[in-house]
């Protein structure tokens, strides 16, 4: 028995050596120039620097320096410009460059060096603003208390866990009541109602009355003024039309399975979003996809996979991390807050996924939860670690109320402001801003103080 395994192993020992001395004699003139992308860039209006990376191609072999080159007289930047040198967390990597002039056009692009020589990726053209001052809102509560169910007026009402939330046409808001496993509406002055759901766990069709979901967490209302929810515990999207609660898609197990209505499944989706056409976009967190539903129900996965991960690409090739919110602008692009990355990612139409803002090893953007776009473009963004922010139409970044990295409870102006764990938001016609506070049990409203 020893003899004819000592006999098997001799071939696989001698692969093994032919391996590593190919290895061994790789030459330079073997290696290729590393393949690295630039990603979008931010404006941060804060610091007066720009955010921008590069992520580099999986199969760049021998990369021993990375980062992001500018100027602003030479069109095509290269490393004998000004470089800013960066440090990839796994593929990808994000440098914030200072020390810019107001009102001045720049040109950056990432680079990737190795023994062959440096790799560029595409020029990204930046004009700074020449008023680049910051810009805040001013926090109080609209509706809640503390932790219960009960409708009211103002903080006489209470909420228990409230998560998504959106503005239909009329300026009231619909609030996925998590714990309560119910959809609260609330008029511009903060009067609180219940829309549907008993306060209880379970799964119910019917009229609103009777209706039961589990957990609900991401909200939608369409242009007809339907409402779509991601019924979160159920596995399922439910739509709310004309007093009565249906199932729209799902089989309520937790999969990834695409089909019409029922035959499709989901896993924890947590978010949603509808275009003009009314198809639906949900965030599929437990799946880290991001998935699309037609008017008729037909379900399929629009970009992401259940691997996790970090990948630009087109569609399924794209990876995301637990995706945590979804919203659509004007032309059609889907923004998601990717929150396990730390980013915003933008989709096209044609499902082309890049980067919009931040990055794996950035807390520019800290475990994005929520993301709404206002008809003048502006992106808000409820930040897991206590902020608001907004990137204008511009890239121009703000923070527009919390600290990173510290929970409370204050009402006030910008930073001043504290909220924990913040997991929804939305925007009315008049640019008012609702902020779902999960742990406070709170609806927050800010107003532009700037």
């Amino acid at each position: 028995m020893k003899h004819i395994l000592r006999k098997s192993f001799l071939p696989i020992l001698t692969v093994i050596v032919l391996l590593v001395q190919s290895s061994c004699n790789k030459t330079t003139s073997d290696i290729a120039l590393p393949v690295v992308s630039t990603t979008d860039y931010v404006i941060d209006a804060a610091t007066k620097s720009i955010y921008i990376g590069g992520i580099a191609a999986t199969d760049s072999y021998g990369v021993t320096a990375y980062g992001i080159c500018y100027s602003t007289a030479n069109t095509e930047p290269t490393i004998n410009d000004t470089n800013l040198a960066a440090t990839i967390d796994g593929f990808s990597f994000i440098s914030n460059i200072t020390g810019l002039t107001a009102g001045t056009k720049y040109y950056l692009r990432a680079y990737a060096t190795n023994s062959t020589g440096t790799g560029y990726g595409s020029v990204v053209t930046i004009t700074l603003p020449a008023n680049l001052s910051e810009n805040y809102g001013v926090v109080s509560t609209l509706s809640g208390n503390a932790e219960g169910f009960s409708n009211g007026m103002g903080t006489a009402a209470l909420f228990y866990g409230p998560m998504g939330s959106a503005v239909n046409a009329s300026g009231n808001i619909y609030v996925t009541d998590s714990f309560n496993s119910a959809i609260r509406e609330i008029t511009p002055g903060g009067l609180v109602t219940t829309l549907t759901g008993t306060g209880n766990v379970g799964y119910l069709d019917g009229t609103l009355s009777v209706a039961q979901f589990y957990a609900p967490s991401g909200i939608a209302v369409d242009a007809q003024n339907n409402v779509y929810v991601a019924d979160r515990g159920n596995n399922l999207i439910r739509k709310i039309t004309s007093g009565v609660v249906s199932t729209f898609a799902g089989d309520g197990s937790a999969g990834l399975n695409n089909g019409t209505g029922t035959a499709a499944s989901f896993n924890t989706p947590t978010a949603l979003a509808t275009d003009a056409a009314g198809n639906v976009y949900v965030a599929d967190k437990g799946n880290n996809a991001i998935r699309k539903i037609t008017p008729e129900g037909v379900v399929t996965t629009f970009a992401g996979s259940t691997t996790k991960g970090y990948v630009n690409d087109t569609g399924t090739s794209a990876l995301f991390d637990r995706p945590s919110g979804i919203t659509l602008d004007a032309a059609g692009n889907v923004y998601v807050a990717d929150f396990g990355n730390n980013a915003i990612r933008k989709i096209t139409p044609a499902g082309v996924v890049t980067t919009y803002a931040g990055d794996q090893g950035s807390d520019l953007v800290g475990a994005p939860t929520a993301l709404v776009i206002d008809k003048d473009g502006t992106l808000f963004i409820a930040d897991g670690n206590g902020r608001v922010l907004s990137i204008t139409a511009a890239k121009v970044l703000h923070v527009l109320a919390g600290t990173s990295g510290t929970s409370g409870l204050v009402n006030g102006a910008g930073k001043d402001a504290l909220f924990s764990n913040p997991q929804g938001v939305a925007v009315d016609a008049s640019g008012n801003i609702y902020v779902s506070d999960y742990n406070n049990n709170q609806i927050r409203k800010i107003v532009m103080g700037q």
